[in-house]
């Protein structure tokens, strides 16, 4: 377990400013989801957790390194990005490479505790029977699984997920969210989770951090995510 704090972080795209002055700290084991508006800049915070982008200010650390120095962080994307010619196991082995050596990766050559990773990740994912299924026969709700599973073979201290479900029916956005918060509490994983569907994030959730318009407007528990503070996050123009 590792905590995660964001502080001061602001991100600028020429003259857009897609994140404003972002400060909070993420409790080692914690289960947080991000919520807000499209363009609100919850991927943008990401993608800067994650050290694929540098912010234009600010810091984040993930325990005492900075983002981006640090091979604790598993990621799953918004679209898995899996190749579908390959099975399940073999795109969840690829979660390997980001510790194999550099000819290691090149040959693509994994180790016997990769390999157990792998198939591990997927019985934690429920997709132990379809190890060898063709990811490209997969439905969305599978795949996306399968991209969890890849990010649980890192073997990270954090996992971050990009609107994991956004492209999911409701039952299998619930399951999606099922296997991963399970993960999460079975790794001891801290987890940042960005979600559009409010339900579901109510449903999983155990903090919530509201951003609109690249500021955080609302951090809080359940009980706190009232009706009220949805709809000024969402719709109103006055702040939380």
């Amino acid at each position: 377990m590792q905590p995660v704090t964001v502080a001061g972080v602001t991100k600028r795209f020429g003259a857009t400013v897609a994140l404003d002055d972002v400060s909070f700290r993420v409790a080692p084991g914690e289960f947080v989801v991000i919520l807000g508006p499209s363009g609100a800049g919850k991927s943008t915070l990401l993608r800067i957790i994650n050290g694929l982008s540098a912010p234009t200010a600010g810091e984040v650390t993930i325990g005492d390194a900075p983002a981006g120095q640090t091979a604790a962080v598993g990621m799953v994307f918004q679209m898995h990005y899996l190749i579908e010619s390959l099975s399940a196991y073999r795109n969840a082995l690829t979660g390997a490479l980001s510790r194999a050596s550099w000819p290691a990766s090149l040959l693509t050559a994994y180790g016997p505790e990769d390999k157990r990773a792998a198939l591990a990740a997927l019985e934690t994912v429920g997709l132990l029977d379809a190890a060898q299924q063709r990811a490209g026969s997969m439905s969305g709700g599978q795949k996306q699984r399968v991209g969890i599973a890849r990010a649980l073979v890192q073997q990270p201290a954090v996992l971050l997920a990009d609107e994991p479900v956004s492209s999911l029916d409701p039952k299998a956005a619930r399951d999606v969210m099922r296997y991963m918060k399970q993960a999460a509490s079975d790794r001891g994983l801290t987890t940042i989770a960005s979600l559009h569907q409010v339900n579901i994030a109510r449903e999983f959730g155990e903090r919530f951090i509201g951003i609109r318009d690249g500021t955080v407007v609302f951090d809080g528990d359940r009980d706190a995510l009232t009706m009220d503070v949805i709809d000024q996050l969402y719709y109103d123009e006055v702040d939380v």
